[in-house]
């Protein structure tokens, strides 16, 4: 067993679990000052419930094994209570946990992240039956669509899902995820879009009308995401070595191109550079190369944060046009970044894309993966939150939304300013 590698896949994951806090941080700052309990609960309660799943069943559906690499939904029942990956097999390079444990908080963050689409006016109980469903027939089948990777007799993990390997069957040439481009971020994306639609808008809903209440949270969000996020990617290799050490610049480069691009943006289109404008840049970078933070150079890496920075800056105007209410732009960011950072593979993939010595099979594997992903998250999330608002009910009364639903879900409160009381 290789202690080194097996030190970072642990630490990565360690990493990648900062992010759910991270934004908890994010999403709470932009939100209200009566609502910034109930936005960051939605992430915990992610944590929770999403932690535990995974032990008793999501690793046994996202890594059914070899005999399930092309199959769209299988499980492997061995797994489940991880029972059968307790032991490391004899010359593997870590052991099987190391690798549980860094794709369960995959999980976890990919539930959390639809939250935003929701803030203000969801009930939390509501949320944790969907977050429970959504898990288990959206995230941890397409989990194994993308990864899948089951357990060799040599004790590495090896065989991809159908969007990797069994593309690669048809096209001669698997679509390229990385690190959960499709898997995560357009997955979450096309469900916060399915939500945002079934919740309906916020009260007053218009443009300006809900401003964020803590920048600095937003920014100390961002910056713990970013931090986490070289877990993320360069984890991702499960290894240390050159393609992490890629992955680990390129998640350098992407984001702080994609907050310089998304600050000029701003700056022509409402006169002033704001720093949730930088934070949201960040974070559209840091999604856009999450698929292809290994098949890059570094210089394309700063391309695709240019161009996600400017266009999902532009992509965040559209719920105003559209007239769907994504409260923190969940779609504008995620669904929107994800789609760009996986499509621009099929143009600038090391040694595949088409400027790179490509004949465009690349591009067309990668728009099958985006959009099958894209399609299978909306339709579920659409009837799961339609199925929970015309029965329990998912939204809370317009009154207590007004209000601010701190008190009303959790009976406390974000900002405690009576000296009395405090």
């Amino acid at each position: 067993m290789d202690q080194g590698n097996t030190a970072f896949i642990l630490i990565a994951a360690a990493l990648v679990l900062l992010m759910t806090p991270g934004l908890a941080f994010f999403y709470g700052g932009l939100v209200k000052a009566k609502s910034v309990i109930s936005m960051m609960m939605l992430s915990f309660g992610s944590l929770g419930l999403i932690g535990v799943l995974w032990v008793l069943y999501g690793y046994a559906i996202a890594f059914p094994g070899a005999e399930g690499t092309v199959a769209p939904w299988s499980i492997d029942a061995a797994a489940a209570g991880l029972n059968s990956l307790l032991e490391t097999p004899e010359g593997a390079a870590y052991p099987p946990l190391a690798f549980v444990a860094f794709q369960a908080t995959f999980a976890i963050l990919t539930v959390a992240l639809i939250s935003g689409a929701i803030a203000d006016r969801a009930k939390f109980g509501s949320w944790m039956i969907f977050a429970a469903i959504w898990a288990t027939v959206v995230y941890f089948p397409v989990a194994s669509w993308v990864f899948n990777f089951g357990l060799a007799e040599d004790g590495s993990f090896a065989y991809g899902g159908w969007i990797t390997h069994g593309l690669q069957e048809a096209f001669g040439v698997g679509a390229i995820d990385f690190a959960g481009g499709t898997a995560v971020h357009i997955n979450a994306g096309a469900a916060a879009l399915a939500l945002a639609l079934v919740l309906g808008r916020r009260v007053g809903f218009q443009k300006g009308a809900h401003v964020p209440h803590n920048p600095p949270f937003v920014l100390l969000g961002a910056g713990l995401l970013w931090f986490g996020w070289f877990g993320f990617n360069a984890g991702s290799e499960l290894a240390a070595d050159g393609t992490a050490a890629l992955a680990f610049v390129n998640t350098i480069a992407a984001p702080a191109a994609a907050l310089l691009a998304w600050l000029v943006v701003e700056k022509f289109k409402d006169g002033k550079p704001t720093s949730v404008g930088a934070a949201s840049g960040a974070v559209a970078g840091l999604v856009a190369i999450t698929p292809a933070c290994a098949s890059l150079h570094p210089v394309w890496a700063i391309l695709l944060g240019i161009i996600a920075g400017a266009a999902c800056a532009l992509a965040v105007e559209l719920k105003y046009k559209l007239g769907f209410d994504d409260s923190l732009d969940v779609v504008g960011i995620h669904l929107i970044g994800g789609v760009i950072g996986t499509l621009y593979l099929g143009f600038f993939a090391n040694g595949t894309g088409l400027f790179m010595g490509g004949d465009g099979t690349q591009l067309l594997v990668q728009a099958i993966a985006a959009f099958s992903v894209m399609i299978y998250s909306f339709v579920l999330a659409w009837i799961i939150g339609f199925a929970i608002q015309k029965t329990i009910g998912f939204r809370v009364k317009n009154e207590d939304e007004v209000a601010g639903i701190d008190t009303v879900v959790h009976g406390e409160e974000g900002y405690v300013l009576d000296p009395i009381r405090a």
